[in-house]
Formats: C-alpha cells, sequence, structure tokens
C-alpha cells in the first residue's frame, strides 16, 4: 500500500514519509562569475509594464516613482473620457448654468439641452443636478438607450420618489415609515402620461427633477410623443415635477417631436462652444488640482486646437500631462502637447473607417487636406455642415475662395469626404463619416499653430489667430499666396448653416 499512501501525500500537499526523513544529495551549481566593475543587470521583471496605481487610487507599494502621486492627481484633473461630475473641475459655463437654474427655478419650465457631440451637455447635466440636489430638489437621473420605453423609465423615476412626499401619506404612516416610494402606488398596466402626470400632482413639500440624458439615443415615435404629452399634462397642472432633457442635435426639432404644442413650457438651450477664456480656466482648473504647471505657450496650443471643445481641451491637457511626466518634469511645454496632439490624432484616426483614411491620405498628397481641414474646424460644431458663405468668410480673396469652392464642389461630387446637403438654409456640405470632422481639423490646427511659431524672415515671433477666427489657408492649387486670416481682414467667420 505504499504507493498508494505516497499517492494520497501527494494529493493532500504532504510528503510521504520515507521522504521526510530521506536525505538527498543536492548538489548547487556556482554563481556565475560576475566581472569586476560590470552594471548589474536589472530583474527581468522590474521593467515590464504595470499599473501606477492600486483599483483604491492609492500608490503602488512597488512602484518607487516620485511622479506617481502626480498622475494620479492628473487623472482627476482632466476626465476626457467621462463627464464632469466635480464642481471645482467646471470651467467656465456660468452664465449658461445660472439661466438654466433661473429657468427651473422661477420660470418653473421643462429645460431642453442640445448640441453637438463632446460639447460638454453631459457634464453641464450634472453640475445642475448636483446644484439642484443642494436645495433639496430629488433628481432622479435616467440615461436613455434605444431601447427605452416611456413605462420603464417613469417606473424607476417613482421607485426613487419616497411615500412621504404623496400628499395622501402622513409621515407616520406604516408605508411611509417602511420607505415605500411611488412605484408602490403604481398599476400593473403600461403607464401612460396621464397616468404619471396624476401620481406626480399628489407630491406636496418637494419637487422633483427628472434628466433624460442621451435622449437622442432612443427613436422611438412613441416614446418622443409620450415624452411630449407628459411635458403638457405637468405644465398645465402646474405640478411640482419638470424635465430636464438632453441629447446630442443641430436643433431643437430634430430632439423632440411635436414641440409646438408645448414650445411654452420648455426653456431651449443649444450649448454653446467654449470660448478661448473658458479653456484657459479649465487648464487652470487642471493645473490647480494636478500641480502641473502648463507654459503659455502650451496653453495657447490646447486653446487653439480644442476649438471650444471641452472634450479636446480636457483631453489634450491630459495627454500633455502625462507626456511631461514621462520624462520627469511637472512643466508642461509646447512639445509635449505636441506629442499629445499625435496622440489624439492616431486615436481619431482609429474611429475613421479604411476607405475615409485612404481618401484623407490622398487628399494629402493632392494638397488639399489642410483645406478640408479648415472647414472641418467651421462645421465642427454645426452637426458637421459648411456652405459657401462660410468658405467667403474664411477666405475673402475673391480668387482663392473660387478656387476653394470648386475643389470642394468637385471633391463632393465625386463624395470624396464630403456630400451635398439641402437643408433649410440652402445647399451646402457635409462630411461623410463623423470621426473625419476632428481629425481633419487637429491636423490642420496643429500644422498653422507649429508654422506660426517659426521666426519670421523679420525676426519677429509670428502670432497664430485665435480658435474663433480661422487659420491662413495653404496656398491655391495654382500656387497663388494664401489668404490673409478673416481676423486680419475684419471678417468673422460665420456659424456654418446659420443666418
Amino acid at each position: 500500500m505504499s504507493w498508494i499512501n505516497s499517492l494520497m501525500a501527494r494529493s493532500f500537499g504532504r510528503k510521504p514519509k520515507a521522504a521526510q526523513n530521506a536525505q538527498p544529495n543536492l548538489v548547487f551549481a556556482a554563481p556565475p562569475a560576475v566581472r569586476e566593475g560590470a552594471p548589474a543587470k536589472k530583474p527581468l521583471d522590474a521593467a515590464f509594464p504595470r499599473f501606477q496605481s492600486m483599483a483604491g487610487d492609492q500608490l503602488s507599494p512597488r512602484l518607487n516613482d516620485r511622479f506617481a502621486s502626480a498622475r494620479i492627481k492628473l487623472r482627476s484633473a482632466f476626465t476626457p473620457s467621462q463627464p464632469i461630475t466635480d464642481r471645482r473641475m467646471f470651467a467656465g459655463r456660468v452664465d449658461v448654468l445660472t439661466t438654466l437654474i433661473r429657468s427651473i427655478e422661477d420660470q418653473r419650465v421643462h429645460v431642453i439641452m442640445y448640441g453637438e457631440r463632446g460639447i460638454g451637455k453631459t457634464s453641464l447635466v450634472h453640475v445642475l443636478t448636483r446644484a439642484a440636489e443642494e436645495a433639496r430638489y430629488i433628481v432622479v437621473y435616467c440615461s436613455c438607450g434605444a431601447g427605452s420605453t416611456f413605462d420603464e423609465i417613469f417606473r424607476a423615476v417613482a421607485a426613487d420618489v419616497p411615500l412621504l412626499f404623496h400628499s395622501g401619506f402622513a409621515p407616520t404612516a406604516d408605508a411611509s415609515e417602511r420607505g415605500g416610494t411611488l412605484a408602490d402606488l403604481l398599476p400593473a398596466t403600461v403607464l401612460t402620461p396621464r397616468l404619471v402626470a396624476d401620481l406626480f400632482a399628489k407630491l406636496t413639500g418637494t419637487r422633483v427633477l427628472v434628466v433624460l440624458d442621451e435622449f437622442d439615443v432612443c427613436d422611438s415615435p412613441e416614446f418622443r410623443r409620450n415624452i411630449a404629452e407628459l411635458i403638457k399634462n405637468l405644465s398645465d397642472r402646474s405640478i411640482r415635477t419638470q424635465l430636464v432633457i438632453a441629447g446630442v442635435a443641430a436643433d431643437l426639432t430634430e430632439l423632440v417631436e411635436h414641440i409646438p404644442s408645448i414650445r411654452r413650457n420648455i426653456f431651449a438651450l443649444q450649448v454653446p462652444k467654449m470660448s478661448a477664456t473658458e479653456v484657459n480656466h479649465l487648464v487652470e482648473n487642471g493645473e490647480e488640482l494636478s500641480g502641473l504647471t502648463y507654459d503659455k505657450a502650451a496653453t495657447e496650443f490646447i486653446v487653439f486646437v480644442a476649438n471650444g471643445s471641452p472634450y479636446l481641451a480636457s483631453l489634450l491637457s491630459h495627454h500633455s500631462g502625462l507626456a511631461a511626466i514621462d520624462k520627469g518634469r511637472t512643466n508642461v511645454a509646447v512639445e509635449d502637447v505636441s506629442l499629445a496632439v499625435d496622440q489624439a490624432l492616431t486615436e481619431f484616426r482609429g474611429r475613421i473607417s479604411r476607405h475615409s483614411q485612404l481618401q484623407i491620405d490622398h487628399a494629402a498628397k493632392t494638397g488639399v487636406r489642410h483645406v478640408l481641414g479648415v472647414m472641418a474646424g467651421a462645421a465642427l460644431f454645426n452637426n458637421g455642415r459648411f456652405d459657401d458663405r462660410d468658405i467667403d468668410a474664411l477666405y475673402p480673396s475673391a480668387a482663392n475662395a473660387a478656387s476653394f469652392k470648386a475643389t470642394i464642389e468637385e471633391l463632393a461630387s465625386r463624395q470624396i469626404l464630403l456630400e451635398t446637403h439641402e437643408d433649410e438654409y440652402g445647399r451646402g456640405y457635409r462630411f461623410s463619416e463623423e470621426a473625419v470632422l476632428p481629425y481633419l481639423w487637429i491636423l490642420a490646427a496643429q500644422k498653422r499653430f507649429l508654422e506660426s511659431r517659426k521666426p519670421a524672415a523679420t525676426d519677429k515671433p509670428a502670432v497664430p489667430t485665435t480658435p474663433d477666427k480661422a487659420p491662413v489657408a495653404e496656398k491655391a492649387a495654382a500656387e497663388k499666396p494664401a489668404d490673409k486670416p478673416a481676423e486680419a481682414a475684419g471678417a468673422t467667420p460665420r456659424a456654418a448653416g446659420r443666418p
């Protein structure tokens, strides 16, 4: 049975008795000789990439990196992939936030926020809800999905409102003390706008703010029709519940259907792009929280390329901060922002189809990519649209403007990155792929900014135009000199597609 005992011992991690008493003859190899003065080799594991912090956001005890703490702070200071929830990081938009609060509090209307992707709608919603919660509003945040239904959304809303605030239940009632909610009073049948309005009409002692974010994702006509009907019911009966709706759209009617019947009951706000001052403020906030400092030229570079986009500003600030830390510095320079721009371009290019990538590369060879980049900057916050009036505003010289118009018309007719577009503003152009816009704009903006820093023949440093103005175009195809910037000519580029 010795072999069975040996097997059982192995199974339970014990050595066989014979092995315990044995004294094996072990031979140890001599360590390899080390040459005198030779540098010690780092263990292979030391060079292997590791996470810089633990899951609880504490520093990893394995690291001796004196910049590890700065990395953690930088991640919290700039969050390009996440909305702003910390009011300390909310830059600018004070007037917008004040207007929203007054619309809800003083006018008792429902709010609709709309605008382009990356313009900061969700961040604005989060900061608004924090302000409402401080005022003891009951705030229910719902992110809409493609399959969201009216019944699903408002059963979830009712579940967050305590029965304590229902006029039919005393605070000492058993149902109130047990933590009951308005959802306990809902019927098993599918909810309608009238049933929801009847329920919320019983609210007393509080106000409810229902936030419907990503509203554009749900394209169900029935869902939108029910929301419009609910707004009318709540407004007509002065019920203590208001809606805040946010979504990607070029205009109000694109976001919400059946508007005419409720237009007087809503306040609609198209979220504007940030001013250069506000983007500066965003970078300054990040400096304070991260402990990094951004050179004046580095900040100007970020402001210029961001072009009013809080997403781009945060993305470039984050990447450039990491680039500086990787070099053992807490000071962010232009070269760090340039590396950040290159990284952003790599990220955006990965979101573009292979077909469009090839067209972009061909446009670079033919010398029209920079012109497309300038127009992408004009269309970035106008649903990807621009028209001849934008070209006239950006290129005052009639000769060059005519040349650019002909080039753009040819590209659109051949469906190379562009397509013609007819709408209420007339005939214009749209970029055929959404991800192409920021990619082309960042390429053009980086080129323009870096060229502006090269000393001129008089050894005077060139000053770039502000992001709110147009960059200088490349030379026209016929070897004609580029136009002067619209700013220098006293023209302000018109928002694409706007009268």
